[in-house]
């Protein structure tokens, strides 16, 4: 069901209340501690097994390490571009596993620990090791088909798309398609791979030249393009499948990359251990800003984290330019927080997100 055109308040009306809230079922809700002191208390799981971090990308989770660092939190850090697992082995020897796996790791030389990572999750899953964002989250964080699967069967709005598997099956994939549209890979990140045609001659002409290219699983949407009001979309992150914050990302032009840690800094995060925010993101042209959505769309992006069985991760949306619906149209299990994120959402999510983490390991 698609939401109505927008009200004179400029916030979207949301139509869509069932069936998406009867589909969540029961809500899952942080637990609450038996006293403040609860939360104050030494986490003892930790201490004799550490928490361990899965991750590829080199710079993002800096942030994350040097709290864990600042608290004394026993971690180890996993490489998931270089590891090996013993299908033999016993329990792995750690309170916690934090999935950090990104589906863009191809782009950084690392394609090899994409599928991998689902090998090891599912190890993980069989041996009873608390994963946060485990094997299922992970099988909808590498499928865009997926989540539009997950989005439809809960009722909620999302770009008109059908999935192909070969080129030439594109143009008739798009018959019936209000254009623009776009070829999206099944996998990516950051924009990845995304191209967009304006007339269904220009995206004849393409597959017939051979220049679509599917993705490293050989599969991709062919999508409507949805071009945002204001030229800006919303991404609102989660923490323990509850509301954490959201930003307006603003961007001139179409662009695909809007990776919130990238927003201030070059897109490969390298330079992530500074915070010049106001200095780099006229390079970059775009901007952020901190942003609070109605609550309909946080319980919505709620039921979509619970659904898809994401911990910690973002949802994104906007709003048609054409004639205000409101479109959902990405899933994210990795989340690395906006970039200068007090200055943005005021406060430091990650020390949030260890206190989460150092709850779950108890």
């Amino acid at each position: 069901m698609r939401p109505a055109s927008s009200s004179g308040t400029g916030s979207p009306s949301l139509g869509c209340v069932p069936p998406w809230s009867a589909r969540c079922g029961k809500r899952w809700r942080w637990p609450v501690p038996r006293s403040t002191e609860e939360l104050k208390s030494p986490v003892s799981a930790t201490t004799s097994r550490p928490i361990a971090i899965y991750y590829e990308h080199p710079d993002w989770f800096r942030p994350l390490f040097q709290e864990l660092d600042r608290r004394g939190v026993p971690y180890v850090r996993i490489d998931a571009a270089d590891h090996r697992f013993d299908a033999g082995d016993g329990r792995p020897p750690y309170s916690l596993v934090f999935n950090r796996m990104s589906p863009s790791a191809y782009l950084r030389g690392h394609g090899n620990a994409i599928f991998y990572t689902l090998h090891y999750l599912a190890y993980l899953k069989r041996h009873d090791v608390p994963v946060i964002n485990g094997y299922d989250a992970y099988v909808t964080e590498t499928s865009k088909a997926l989540q539009l699967s997950l989005l439809h069967h809960l009722g909620l709005p999302y770009p008109r798309a059908r999935v192909i598997n070969h080129p030439a099956r594109a143009p008739e994939a798009a018959q019936g398609f209000r254009f623009p549209v776009i070829v999206k890979p099944n996998i990516g990140g950051s924009g990845a791979g995304i191209r967009r045609f304006e007339t269904p001659q220009q995206l004849e002409q393409a597959a017939g030249a051979g220049a679509l290219d599917l993705g490293i699983d050989q599969t991709a949407l062919v999508q409507e393009y949805i071009p945002a009001a204001e030229q800006r979309i919303v991404r609102v992150e989660v923490l323990g499948g509850r509301y954490l914050y959201a930003i307006r990302i603003y961007t001139p032009g179409d662009s695909f990359n809007l990776c919130p840690a990238d927003v201030c800094q070059t897109v490969g995060g390298a330079e992530l251990v500074r915070a010049a925010c106001p200095v780099d993101a006229p390079k970059n042209n775009l901007r952020v800003e901190g942003y609070t959505p109605p609550p309909e769309i946080v319980d919505q992006v709620e039921c979509i984290m619970q659904a898809a069985h994401i911990d910690v991760g973002g949802v994104e949306y906007l709003i048609d330019d054409r004639d205000g619906r409101l479109y959902y149209y990405d899933i994210n299990a990795l989340s690395n927080f906006v970039a200068d994120a007090p200055r943005v959402v005021g406060f430091d999510p990650f020390a949030r997100l260890v206190d989460y983490l150092e709850r779950e390991a108890e």
